[in-house]
C-alpha cells in the first residue's frame, strides 16, 4: 500500500494545555536517556514569560527588539497559495546601513564572520538594517508539543540521538549545545516539501552557470501523533535531482535521513546519469562537497547545518543581541532576476534586510581524534524559529574562512520561518555559493501529497531513465 503525507490546518495559539506528558508513552530505547534537567517548575514558564518554542516574550529594555505577540499566523490579505509571498512590512524603510566605515560601532552585535565581510568587501558589501519584526509563527499543535517535550525529552547517553519527544522541537529550554543544535535539526518546516530552485557559485569575477535543482522531501518527525519512537529512526526522506545545465542534468541523489546516525549512518544513493545506475553514496554527509557546489560548501552545510553531530563538542554560549537575516521578502521577490541578485564576492545587499532580534549562539569544536575542514564553527539560532540564520566556519588555522547567511521569511500559509536563500561566503577566495534562489522559478509547495513509494532506489532509477 502506498502511503501518502497531506498536509493540516494550523490552529489559532492558546495558553492551556501547558503539560502533555501523560499523552506521551516512554517505549523501550535503543540508547539510555541523558538525565532529565526541565522541571515542570521551569517548563511553566513557556507560554508565559517565554513563548511556547522558549524564546523571550518581552522586548528588550532599549524598545529595539520587540515583544513576540504570537507572529504572523494568518496570510496577509490579497494572498494565494502558489503566489510569491507579499512582504508584511514592504512601507519599513531602512533605520541605517552598517557598512565598513562604522562596522566597529555595532561589532558587538555582529558575528566575527558578519565583521569579516564588511572588512572584505568595504566598498560594495553592507548591511542595511530595518525595523526588528518577530513574524517567526508556527501551528498550534507543534506549541502544545513543544510545552509537552520540555519535560520529557532527552539525549541519548553519547548526544547523537534525542528520545522521549514528539513532533514539536525537543528542547525550547536548552540545557547544552546539542540540545540547541537539535532544535534546529528537528524544527517544523512543514510536512513535505517540493521546491524548485537554483544555485551559483560566481567566480570571483561574478561570473556563473546557473545550476537547477528539483528538490522533494518528507518530514517523518513532523506529522501529526509522530515521536521518536513511532518513526524507526527516520527523520526525513529526500530526493535531489539536478535538471540543468546539461552536463549535470539526471544526476539524482535520494537520502533516508536517519535521526542517531552514530547508530545508523544516513542511507544515501546516488544515479548517475552516464552509467545510468543507481550506486549507493556513503560520502553524502559531513565535509564531502555539496551537490553541484564546486567545493564552495560541505554536505553538512545545507539548511545551514545538517546530519550527525558526532564529530564536534557543542557548548551553549548563551543568548545574545544580534543583527541578522530576517524577513528578507524583498530578496523573494518575482519582481527580481536571479541575474540582478548575484553579483561578484557577494550577492547585491539592497535586496537584504537585518533586523536586531535575541540568538543563542552554540560553539563547535572539532573533537580530538576525528576530521573535518572546519576546525571549528560557531552557529548563531533566532530564539523564536531554531533556525540557524548565522554559521562562521574556521579553517586548521582557526582562522575565519566562510560565513553563511540565511535570508528567512515567515511561510504564513503554513506557518513556519525558514530560508528562501542560503549563502556560504568565502572570505579566502572570493566566491560564494547561493542557494534557494527561485525569483524567476514557481514557488515552494508544502504539505502536499507525497509517496513513501518514490523515495526508493527503484524509484529514483525509474525517474532517470524517463
Amino acid at each position: 500500500m502506498r502511503r501518502s503525507i497531506r498536509g493540516s490546518h494550523s490552529l489559532p495559539v492558546t495558553r492551556g494545555a501547558v503539560f502533555w506528558a501523560a499523552l506521551l508513552v516512554a517505549g523501550t530505547l535503543v540508547a539510555s536517556l541523558a538525565e532529565a534537567r526541565v522541571s515542570s517548575e521551569q517548563a511553566a514558564r513557556l507560554g508565559g514569560e517565554l513563548t511556547p518554542l522558549g524564546a523571550i516574550r518581552a522586548g528588550n529594555l532599549q524598545g529595539t527588539v520587540p515583544s513576540w505577540a504570537g507572529g504572523i499566523a494568518v496570510p496577509p490579505e490579497g494572498y494565494r497559495r502558489g503566489m510569491h509571498h507579499p512582504d508584511p512590512f514592504a512601507a519599513d524603510e531602512p533605520l541605517f546601513t552598517i557598512s565598513a566605515a562604522n562596522v566597529d560601532q555595532y561589532a558587538s552585535q555582529l558575528s566575527p564572520g558578519q565583521v569579516a565581510m564588511l572588512r572584505r568587501y568595504p566598498e560594495t558589501w553592507r548591511m542595511p538594517i530595518y525595523p526588528s519584526r518577530r513574524s517567526a509563527a508556527y501551528p498550534r499543535r507543534i506549541y502544545l508539543r513543544t510545552i509537552a517535550n520540555a519535560t520529557t525529552a532527552g539525549l541519548t547517553d553519547d548526544g547523537n540521538g534525542v528520545a522521549h519527544a514528539a513532533e514539536g522541537f525537543p528542547f525550547p529550554i536548552p540545557q547544552n549545545g546539542l540540545e540547541a543544535i537539535w532544535n534546529h535539526l528537528l524544527r517544523y518546516r512543514g510536512l513535505s516539501a517540493h521546491r524548485i530552485t537554483a544555485q551559483a557559485t560566481p567566480t570571483a569575477g561574478g561570473a556563473y552557470t546557473e545550476v537547477r535543482i528539483d528538490e522533494k522531501a518528507i518530514f517523518a518527525y513532523s506529522q501529526p501523533g509522530a515521536s521518536i519512537q513511532s518513526i524507526d529512526n527516520r527523520l526525513a526522506y529526500f530526493i535531489q535531482a539536478v535538471t540543468a545545465p546539461p552536463r549535470l542534468a539526471g544526476t539524482i541523489i535520494l537520502i533516508h535521513e536517519t535521526l542517531n546516525q552514530k547508530v545508523e549512518p544516513r542511507s544515501a544513493w546516488t544515479y548517475n546519469p552516464g552509467q545510468r545506475r543507481v550506486r549507493r553514496a556513503p560520502n553524502v554527509a559531513y565535509d564531502n562537497p555539496g551537490t553541484a557546489s564546486d567545493g564552495q560548501r560541505t554536505s553538512d552545510q545545507l539548511d545551514m547545518f545538517n546530519g550527525a553531530p558526532d564529530r564536534y563538542e557543542w557548548r551553549l554560549i548563551g543568548r545574545k543581541e544580534m543583527y541578522i537575516p530576517y524577513n528578507n521578502y524583498r530578496l523573494h521577490s518575482d519582481s527580481l532576476t536571479h541575474d540582478q541578485i548575484l553579483e561578484a564576492g557577494h550577492i547585491d545587499p539592497e535586496y537584504t534586510r537585518y533586523e536586531l532580534h535575541r540568538v543563542w549562539q552554540v560553539e563547535a569544536t572539532l573533537k580530538s581524534g576525528t576530521s573535518h575542514i572546519y576546525q571549528h564553527r560557531s552557529f548563531f539560532l533566532d530564539e523564536d524559529s531554531w533556525q540557524i540564520v548565522v554559521a562562521d566556519h574556521y579553517d586548521n588555522r582557526n582562522e575565519i574562512w566562510r560565513v553563511a547567511e540565511a535570508y528567512t521569511i515567515n511561510y504564513y500559509e503554513n506557518p513556519f520561518l525558514w530560508e528562501t536563500l542560503m549563502c556560504s561566503y568565502d572570505l579566502q577566495n572570493g566566491r560564494y555559493l547561493a542557494f534557494g534562489l527561485n525569483n524567476e522559478l514557481p514557488i515552494e509547495k508544502f504539505d502536499i501529497a507525497l509517496d513513501h513509494a518514490d523515495f526508493t532506489p527503484d524509484a529514483i532509477r525509474r525517474m532517470g531513465r524517463r
